[in-house]
C-alpha cells in the first residue's frame, strides 16, 4: 500500500499505524463508519468545548511523568492555537493513544487523562493539528486523511468502503491516521514556545471556532492549577494579551496567583485529601479498563482570606465537580471537590452508580473533617444551605453530609469547648453579654456573638432557646443576687420582654420567685423611708437590693415607694388578717408610716379600715370600729354604739390625720360600691352593709317596676353607722351630715341604670334612711314640712325648724310640694293617713287640690285608706271609706245629701286609687215617665264653644223633675237631658259639653235672651 504524500521523518512509525487502520477499513467498512461516528461524537459533541482542559490534562501528565513542575502555554494568534507544555515528550505509544479512540495507554490511574479520547477535542475546532515533541513531530490532517483513503480506494474497493466514504460526504476520521511531520529544532522555535518540551499547533477551522477558543481561554486560570496539581504555571496569550496563573505550596497548602493586565490576584487554599481503594464490586458497571483502576482519591479545596476564614471562590472557578478537571455536574458549595468520579464517555458528567455513591459518602465525611480545620464561626460559612433542585450529585452529597455535620464537633461553645451542632444551644436573644452570663449554666451554649439568623444554624437545626426558655431554665438556679443583676443587664440588651413574665427574681428574704410582676424594687433613695422590718411584717415581696435592675420595672415590678407598698396585694392581705396576728403592733406601725408617707386613705383603699389598732383598753380592734379621741362622731353616738377608742399612744406617734386616713372614725363613714346590682342580695356589695340597705333596694325595685334584669347603680354611696346615733343627738348629727362629702351622700340622687339603657334618678340610700329614722324636733323629717311648703300641706304636716337649709331639708324628706310628696314611695300613704287624722286640718281648696293630685298617682303604689277626708253637708269631715263616694257628675249631688262626698277633677282615677265607689254607681237614677220634648233655645249656641263637644239639640222639659224621689232641676243620666228650669238646662248643657264654667252665663241668657249681647260683651271682658 503506497503512502500518501507527507513530509518529515517518521520516528513514531505512523506508517504502520495508518496501514493497520486503512486495512481495517478496507476489510470492514463498518469499522470505518464506527471510527468516523466516534470521532464526530467526541469532536462535535461531548468534547466540543473541552480542548483547553484536555490539553491541560496532557500537560499535567507529561510533567508528572518527567517529575518536573508542569508549565503550560496556551496561545491564540489569529486562527492558530498553540499549546506548549513541559515534561515527558510524546512517545510512539502516545501517538498510538492519540490515534486510537477509547484505548489510552494511561492505565495506572494516576494520570488526569486516562480515557484516550480527550485529544479528539481538537477535531471540533480544526482540520490540521501538529504535535512537535523532543525533535519529533506527528500531524493529523483532514486533507491528508482523505488523500490516504482515496489512494486506498484507487486500488479497488471490493468491500464497499468507497460507498461509505461517499455517504459521509468524503469525510474521513483524521485522528485515526497520524502522519509524520518535520519537527522544529528548539533553537528554531518561536520565542513564545521556546523552552517547552511539547508544542501542539492547531489551525482553527473558521471564525466561529476562533471565537469559541477565545471564550475558553478567557475562563482558563486557577481552577486548572487546583485540579491538576502537576501544573505549576499556565500562560494564556490571546492576540498579544497575556494572563499567567501559577501555583506553589505554602505549608503544604496550595497558593495560586493570577497575573493579568488588570492586576494580580493571589488565592490561598485550604485542602483536605482522602484516598482509598474501591471494592471491585462497586466498579462492576464501569468499562473494563476503568474497573482495573481501583484506587480513588478526593480533594476538598476552600479559598481562605488573610484571617484563615473561607473566602469566595475565584470568579473563574465554577461550582462543579472536578474529576479532576471541571465537569458539567453542579455542586453548589463554597468549596471545590476534586475526585476520581466515574464520568460518562464525553467526560462531562459524573455518572450515578455505586462508585459515585461511595465517593459522595467519603466526600461528606471529609467535608465534615475539613470544617474542623476552620474556626467555628468561619466553618459556618461552609455549611451547605438548603436548596431546592440541583443535580443528583449535589442532592446526594447534601443528603449524606446532613447527618455527619450535626454530629461533628466543628462548633465551639461560649467557653471555647468544641461542640457538635446536635448538642449545641443557641440563644435567640441577648447577644454576647447574655451568653457570657449563661455559659456556665447551659452546656453547649454557642457564643452570643453569632448571628442567630445565620442560615447555617437553621440548616444544622441547632436547638434554640428564647427568653421564655431562659426563664424556665433558671427556675431553680442558685446564684448570688449580684449574678441575677448581671443577668437582667444582659437580658435588657435586646430580649423580648413579652417572654420574660416568668423570669426568676431573688427576694430580700432569700426566696427565689417566678415573675417580676408586682414585685417591689427598693428605691435608690427610699431605703431610709421604708424600714426592712416593717416590710417583713407586711409580707411583701421585696427584690434583693443587689439584684435590682431597670429591667424588672419594665417587666411589671414597681418601685417600693410607700404608695406602691400599700398597693401590693400582700399588704392588703396582711391588713385584712391583722386582727388575727399574734402581734398586730409591728404591722400597724408599718402601715401607719406608709399611709403618712404616701397620703393614701381608706377612700383609696377601703381595706385599710380593717387594720388592727390598739384601743384605749389595750386590746385590738379594726380601725373602722375605733374612734379617734376627740372625734365629733363621739358626740352623737348612743351608749350602745359598738365603737372603741384608739389608744392615745398611737395618736401621739402618728397624729389624728393618719389614723383618720386608715379609717379610724372621726365623723360618719362614707362607704362606696361600684356597679351594685339591685337584684339578688344587694348586701353582698359591702363587706358590712349599712342598716336596711336591702329594704331601700326593694323599694327602689318596686318603684322602677322590678324588671327581669336587675338595674345597676354605677356608684352606690352610703353613710354608715347612722343607726347608732342617739335620739337626742340628731340635731348635731344632721349638722355633720349637711357638710362636705357627707352632704352629697344625702342630697345627690342615686343614679340607676335600667336594663333598657334608661337612667333613673332615685332617692339615695342615706336620704331614704334619714327620712323616717332621723329625728328633727322629735319628728322624722318626712313628718315635717318646710315653711314655704304648698298651702295644702300646712295643716297636715308640722313645720320643720328654720335652721335646716332648704336643699338639705328637701333631701331629708321634709315636705315642700304636693308633687314631691306623692313622688315619694311612702308619700301617698303618709298623706292619706294624715287626711284620716281628725286632729289634722285641711281647708276645702286644699282638700280639692290633694284629691286632684292623688288621682294622678299609680294605684298600685297606694294602700286604700279605711277613712277619708270628705265633704258632708257643706262641712269637711273624716268618714269611713265605705260610706264615702267620689262624685263623678254634679247632677247627682242632690241625690247624695246624706253621703260623705269626695270631689276631684278626675273622679274615676281617684276612685281607683282610693278604692271608693263612684256616685254614678250608687244611685239608681229613676225618672218617672213624662216630660215634653223641646228644642234647646238657639241662644245657647252663642255661649257654648263651637269647637268643643256639640250641645244637645233637644231635651225633656219637666214641670217638676223628680229623680229617685228627690226633686231636682236637671238630670243627665242615661244619656238624656232632663230639665225643669233654665238654670237646670244651662247646667245640663254645660256639663255635657264640658264647659261647666259657663253654666251661670248660659242660665242668664236662657232667662233673658235679649240680654245675650250684653252678657257676651261682659264675658269678653273676662277673657
Amino acid at each position: 500500500m503506497a503512502e500518501p504524500l507527507a513530509t518529515g521523518v517518521d520516528p513514531y512509525d505512523t506508517a504502520e499505524l495508518r496501514r493497520r487502520v486503512l486495512a481495517a477499513w478496507a476489510d470492514a467498512p463498518a469499522r470505518f463508519r464506527e471510527d468516523a461516528n466516534a470521532e464526530e461524537d467526541f469532536a462535535l459533541g461531548g468534547y466540543r468545548d473541552r480542548v483547553v482542559v484536555e490539553l491541560a490534562q496532557n500537560a499535567a501528565d507529561a510533567a508528572r511523568r518527567a517529575g518536573v513542575p508542569g508549565r503550560l502555554l496556551l496561545s491564540l494568534d489569529g486562527h492558530r492555537l498553540v499549546a506548549a507544555n513541559t515534561g515527558a515528550p510524546l512517545t510512539a505509544q502516545g501517538v498510538e493513544s492519540l490515534a486510537t479512540l477509547r484505548a489510552s495507554t494511561k492505565r495506572d490511574g494516576t494520570e488526569a487523562g486516562r480515557f484516550g479520547v480527550g485529544f479528539s477535542a481538537v477535531a471540533a475546532l480544526g482540520d490540521d493539528v501538529t504535535v512537535d515533541s523532543a525533535g519529533a513531530a506527528v500531524r493529523f490532517s483532514a486533507d491528508l486523511a482523505r488523500a490516504a483513503v482515496a489512494e486506498l480506494l484507487s486500488g479497488g474497493d471490493p468491500s464497499g468502503l468507497g460507498a461509505e466514504v461517499e455517504r459521509r460526504g468524503g469525510h474521513v476520521p483524521m485522528l485515526r491516521l497520524p502522519f509524520p511531520a518535520e519537527a522544529a529544532p528548539d533553537g528554531a522555535r518561536d520565542d513564545t514556545v521556546r523552552g517547552y518540551d511539547t508544542v501542539v499547533s492547531l489551525t482553527l477551522r473558521d471564525d466561529d471556532a476562533r471565537d469559541r477558543v477565545r471564550a475558553l481561554l478567557a475562563g482558563t486560570g486557577e481552577a486548572l492549577l487546583l485540579a491538576l496539581p502537576g501544573l505549576a504555571e499556565v500562560r494564556v496569550l490571546v492576540d498579544g494579551a497575556e494572563r499567567v496563573a501559577t501555583r506553589q505550596e505554602d505549608g503544604g497548602e496550595p497558593v495560586t496567583t493570577l497575573r493579568e493586565a488588570e492586576g494580580t490576584r493571589t488565592t490561598r487554599w485550604r485542602t483536605l485529601v482522602r484516598t482509598g481503594e474501591f471494592d471491585p464490586a462497586l466498579l462492576a458497571d464501569r468499562p473494563t479498563e476503568e474497573r482495573a483502576r481501583t484506587a480513588w482519591s478526593l480533594t476538598w479545596a476552600v479559598p481562605v482570606d488573610d484571617d484563615g476564614g473561607p473566602a469566595p471562590l475565584p470568579e473563574d472557578v465554577d461550582p462543579v465537580v472536578h474529576a479532576p478537571t471541571p465537569t458539567d455536574t453542579g455542586l453548589d458549595l463554597p468549596a471545590v471537590l476534586i475526585g476520581t468520579f466515574p464520568l460518562g464517555s464525553d467526560r462531562r458528567a459524573v455518572q450515578p452508580g455505586p462508585a459515585t455513591d461511595l465517593l459522595l459518602t467519603e466526600a461528606a465525611e471529609a467535608y465534615c473533617a475539613l470544617l474542623r480545620r476552620f474556626g467555628a464561626e468561619a466553618a459556618l460559612e461552609l455549611v451547605p444551605g438548603t436548596r431546592v433542585g440541583g443535580g443528583h450529585v449535589d442532592a446526594g452529597f447534601r443528603a449524606r453530609v446532613a447527618g455527619p455535620l450535626r454530629t461533628t464537633p466543628f462548633l465551639a461553645t461560649e467557653t471555647g469547648a468544641p461542640v457538635a451542632p446536635d448538642e449545641a444551644v443557641l440563644l435567640d436573644t441577648g447577644g454576647t453579654a447574655l451568653s457570657a452570663v449563661l455559659a456556665e449554666l447551659i452546656p453547649g451554649l454557642l457564643p452570643g456573638r453569632l448571628n442567630p439568623r445565620h442560615p447555617a444554624l437553621a440548616a444544622l437545626r441547632v436547638h434554640r432557646i428564647g427568653a421564655a426558655d431562659i426563664a424556665d431554665l433558671l427556675a431553680d438556679t442558685d446564684r448570688p443576687p449580684s449574678w441575677w443583676a448581671g443577668l437582667y443587664a444582659a437580658l435588657s440588651a435586646g430580649a423580648d420582654t413579652d417572654e420574660l413574665g416568668a423570669l426568676p427574681v431573688p427576694l430580700a428574704d432569700g426566696r427565689l420567685v417566678r415573675g417580676p410582676r408586682s414585685l417591689l424594687v427598693p428605691e435608690e433613695d427610699g431605703a431610709s423611708r421604708i424600714d426592712a422590718e416593717a416590710l417583713a411584717a407586711l409580707g411583701v415581696r421585696l427584690v434583693h437590693p443587689e439584684a435590682v435592675h431597670p429591667l424588672l420595672l419594665r417587666l411589671g415590678a414597681v418601685e417600693a415607694g410607700p404608695a406602691a407598698v400599700l398597693a401590693d396585694a400582700r399588704t392588703e392581705a396582711a391588713v385584712r388578717g391583722s386582727l388575727d396576728a399574734d402581734d398586730p403592733e409591728p404591722l400597724a406601725e408599718a402601715v401607719l408610716d406608709l399611709v403618712a408617707a404616701s397620703g393614701t386613705t381608706a377612700a383609696d383603699a377601703p381595706w385599710l379600715a380593717e387594720l388592727a389598732l390598739r384601743d384605749d383598753e389595750d386590746g385590738y380592734s379594726v380601725a373602722a370600729e375605733l374612734l379617734v379621741p376627740g372625734a365629733p362622731l363621739a358626740e352623737v353616738l348612743s351608749e350602745d354604739a359598738p365603737f372603741g377608742t384608739v389608744h392615745a399612744d398611737l395618736v401621739e406617734r402618728h397624729g389624728t390625720d393618719v389614723l383618720r386616713a386608715v379609717g379610724a372614725l372621726w365623723e360618719f363613714t362614707l362607704v362606696r360600691a361600684e356597679d351594685a346590682a339591685l337584684g339578688g342580695d344587694v348586701l353582698d356589695v359591702f363587706e358590712e352593709a349599712p342598716d336596711a340597705l336591702d329594704e331601700w333596694a326593694d323599694e327602689l325595685l318596686e318603684r322602677v317596676g322590678d324588671p327581669e334584669l336587675p338595674p345597676v347603680v354605677p356608684e352606690l354611696l352610703c353613710v354608715a353607722d347612722l343607726d347608732y346615733v342617739a335620739d337626742d343627738r340628731w340635731p348635731r348629727a344632721l349638722e355633720m351630715l349637711s357638710r362636705g362629702a357627707l352632704r352629697a351622700a344625702v342630697t345627690d340622687p342615686a343614679r340607676v341604670l335600667m336594663p333598657d339603657g334608661r337612667v333613673v334618678d332615685a332617692t339615695s340610700y342615706t336620704a331614704w334612711w334619714l327620712r323616717t329614722r332621723a329625728l328633727v324636733g322629735g319628728s322624722a323629717p318626712a313628718e315635717l314640712r318646710a315653711a314655704e311648703a304648698e298651702p295644702a300641706l300646712a295643716g297636715l304636716y308640722d313645720e320643720a325648724p328654720a335652721d335646716i337649709d332648704p336643699e338639705f331639708a328637701r333631701a331629708l324628706g321634709v315636705r315642700t310640694t304636693l308633687e314631691e310628696l306623692l313622688a315619694d314611695p311612702d308619700g301617698p300613704d303618709d298623706l292619706l293617713a294624715r287626711l284620716a287624722d281628725p286632729e289634722r286640718h285641711v281647708d276645702r281648696p286644699g282638700l280639692l287640690r290633694i284629691w286632684t293630685a292623688l288621682a294622678g298617682v299609680d294605684a298600685d303604689l297606694v294602700t286604700p285608706p279605711s277613712r277619708v277626708r270628705a265633704v258632708l253637708g257643706g262641712s269637711i269631715v273624716v268618714a269611713d271609706a265605705e260610706d264615702a263616694v267620689v262624685v263623678d257628675s254634679p247632677d247627682l249631688l242632690p241625690l247624695l245629701a246624706e253621703r260623705p262626698l269626695v270631689l276631684a277633677a278626675a273622679p274615676e282615677d281617684l276612685a281607683e286609687v282610693l278604692d271608693l265607689e263612684l256616685a254614678s254607681e250608687t244611685v239608681e237614677g229613676d225618672v218617672p215617665a213624662g216630660g215634653v220634648l223641646r228644642q234647646v233655645p238657639a241662644v245657647a249656641d252663642l255661649f257654648l264653644d263651637p269647637e268643643g263637644e256639640q250641645p244637645d239639640r233637644t231635651y225633656l222639659h219637666h214641670a217638676e223633675l223628680v229623680v229617685d224621689g228627690v226633686e231636682v232641676e236637671w238630670y243627665a243620666g242615661g244619656g238624656v237631658v232632663h230639665a225643669s228650669t233654665d238654670e237646670g238646662l244651662a247646667r245640663a248643657l254645660c256639663w255635657r259639653t264640658e264647659q261647666w264654667g259657663r253654666r251661670h252665663l248660659l242660665a242668664a241668657a236662657l232667662r233673658d235672651p235679649d240680654a245675650a249681647p250684653l252678657l257676651l260683651a261682659e264675658a269678653d271682658l273676662e277673657q
